[in-house]
């Protein structure tokens, strides 16, 4: 995939349950080495956005294209907020990596090299043979980024993956997916409700609410009115004179 290719693209979609809606009237491009973030209040549509690039939901209506690269989503890898697994269950960290292959028909040999990338970008090679339940919070993260990466993925999808770590292991995690990205080329959708690590990290923005996306790049999207009608409150964002933002929100905006 080259750059400035269509990933994922968006064309009048609209998603929902069983009768009711969530989003409508959605249209958006994604193309090869964005650094993407779904921002927008708890309950607003991000993850129903991200279940249907998944394959996880159909359209209601519209259209929701992704590369032929993608068609069969072996090259998707998802990073979730936190391991939904049986803590009764002993396994490794390499094993625990490995169950990223699931469903994949892979050439002889090509599994242990897919492994050892893997550990070796989430910095859990010295860890790999440690058990998975031994780690702490931030590095069960990184565990869950490998199994992710271990599908070579060339659109990298995480779910508020920082919601229950402390700063020091999110500043961390934020490091890796943005390494990924520039020196990998991975392109990244990443769902927070955290305006802040937007601010910091994204090269482009959608923002989920009141069942509409507006999305573009950061710098366009990223500005007082649009995140006014996300989060209800005026909110304000300045760079310093190293490019480091800071976001004010209420009346002190």
């Amino acid at each position: 995939m080259t750059a400035a290719e269509a990933v994922v693209t968006a064309e009048g979609l609209a998603l929902g349950y069983d009768g009711h809606p969530v989003l409508a009237g959605v249209d958006f491009t994604v193309r090869a080495g964005e650094r993407w973030f779904l921002l927008g209040p708890n309950g607003g549509g991000k993850t129903t956005l991200l279940r249907a690039v998944l394959g996880l939901l159909a359209p209601r209506a519209g259209r929701l294209v992704l590369h032929p690269e993608l068609a069969r989503r072996e090259r998707i890898g998802f990073v979730p907020q936190r391991c939904e697994f049986n803590h009764s269950l002993p396994i490794t960290v390499r094993e625990f990596v490995l169950l990223g292959t699931v469903g994949l028909r892979l050439p002889a040999g090509d599994t242990g090299e897919r492994l050892r990338w893997a550990l070796e970008h989430a910095a859990l090679a010295p860890l790999a043979r440690r058990s998975f339940w031994a780690l702490s919070g931030g590095q069960r993260q990184r565990a869950l980024v490998a199994r992710a990466l271990v599908r070579r993925p060339t659109l990298l999808v995480l779910d508020e993956p920082t919601n229950h770590l402390d700063p020091a292991q999110e500043d961390a995690l934020l490091r890796l997916v943005a390494a990924l990205n520039t020196e990998e080329r991975v392109t990244t959708l990443f769902v927070t409700h955290d305006m802040a690590l937007a601010v910091r990290w994204a090269t482009h923005v959608a923002l989920v609410f009141d069942g509409h996306v507006v999305a573009g790049p950061a710098a366009e999207i990223l500005a007082r009115d649009d995140l006014r009608g996300v989060f209800g409150v005026d909110v304000s964002v300045t760079r310093d004179g190293a490019g480091v933002a800071t976001v004010r929100i209420g009346d002190g905006a």
